[in-house]
């Protein structure tokens, strides 16, 4: 079972959520919280899988409790989710760099939340699809640094490759095929890229390469 917290300054939008993620069956609302300090002290207590954050809340932004959701975990558990209704400003890229696993807009389909939450509890970080590709070249665009740095220097020309492929939005199944090697190798590959890097997941890893240059818009 899926454990999550709710964490948005509307009791109603929070009810929503619960029915909906409850609903899939695999998913277990633990708590719920209406400020930013109030989710940070919930997170700590209760340990979800997955924080459902808003970002916009009156009595403490999501964005600042992510950062230190983030700083205080030890492990990827708990994933942040940030949900919000904005989508290209300032609030998406700070969520971004507060350690955001999951960035996806209020109005998508429960269906995409509840697919949303999966991913992150597995792993795999995300950003809404209609999103991705504008969200990542604005963030890249604002954060380039110049050069892509000892970091990427540290790669092997495959775990470049699938870096960048990786950039461009494939799956591992989808980078395997262009590559014509095992799903595992890839996923191998990644590993030790991301390791490399000093990023925790996919999502992170992309926002690097497009911040780094091994991606560009």
């Amino acid at each position: 079972m899926i454990t999550t917290l709710l964490v948005d300054d509307q009791a109603v939008v929070r009810a929503g959520y619960r029915v909906l993620l409850e609903d899939a069956g695999d998913i277990e609302v633990v708590g719920e919280a209406s400020t930013g300090p109030d989710a940070v002290r919930a997170a700590a207590r209760l340990r979800p899988d997955v924080v459902c954050m808003d970002v916009r809340m009156p009595g403490g932004d999501g964005i600042t409790a992510t950062r230190e959701i983030v700083a205080a975990r030890s492990g990827p558990r708990p994933a942040v989710l940030v949900l919000t209704t904005f989508d290209l400003d300032d609030y998406v890229f700070g969520a971004l760099e507060a350690g955001a696993d999951g960035f996806l807009l209020k109005d998508a389909e429960p269906e995409d939340l509840v697919d949303a939450v999966r991913r992150l509890a597995d792993g795999h970080g995300l950003l809404d699809h209609s999103l991705t590709r504008r969200v990542l070249t604005e963030f890249a665009n604002r954060r380039r640094t110049p050069t892509p740095g000892p970091a990427a220097a540290a790669l092997t020309p495959r775990e470049r490759e699938i870096v960048e492929f990786l950039a461009l939005g494939m799956s591992n199944d989808e980078i395997a095929r262009a590559l014509t090697v095992e799903t595992s190798t890839v996923k191998s590959h990644l590993s030790s890229a991301m390791a490399k890097l000093g990023t925790r997941d996919r999502l992170q890893t992309v926002v690097w390469a497009y911040q780094h240059g091994l991606a560009t818009p």
